[in-house]
């Protein structure tokens, strides 16, 4: 199974981006999908996340992300608005899927996005 992200690039402050993130390979199930970011000197930390129950986006970013799920392709989707100088990172897709090798964490390739003030 591999997850492939696009969508991020430059961006003034206030603008959109919109990231994209497709699985691929064999999937019975998926548990949850999301994405995390990583700004510079920073750790890792979510910013959105996607399962059967619901969603859930970090105080810094609700109100102006939203997350979504396409189930037939597989593809989560990140739709940033209003997008803020700090909101700057590689933005990394994750997902927790069933497979032919069971229950498995995984991590796509990190896209970066740069919003410019």
């Amino acid at each position: 199974v591999q997850l492939q992200a696009s969508g991020g690039g430059l961006v003034q402050a206030g603008g959109s981006l919109r990231l994209s993130c497709a699985a691929s390979g064999t999937i019975f199930s998926i548990n949850r999908m999301g994405w995390y970011r990583q700004a510079p000197g920073k750790q890792r930390e979510l910013v959105a996340v996607i399962t059967s129950g619901g969603t859930d986006y970090a105080d810094s970013v609700k109100g102006r992300f939203t997350i979504s799920r396409d189930g037939a392709k597989n593809t989560v989707i990140l739709q940033m608005n209003s997008l803020k100088p700090e909101d700057t990172a590689v933005y990394y897709c994750n997902a927790d899927f069933y497979t032919p090798l069971g229950r498995n964490d995984y991590w796509g390739q990190g896209t970066l996005v740069t919003v410019s003030s």
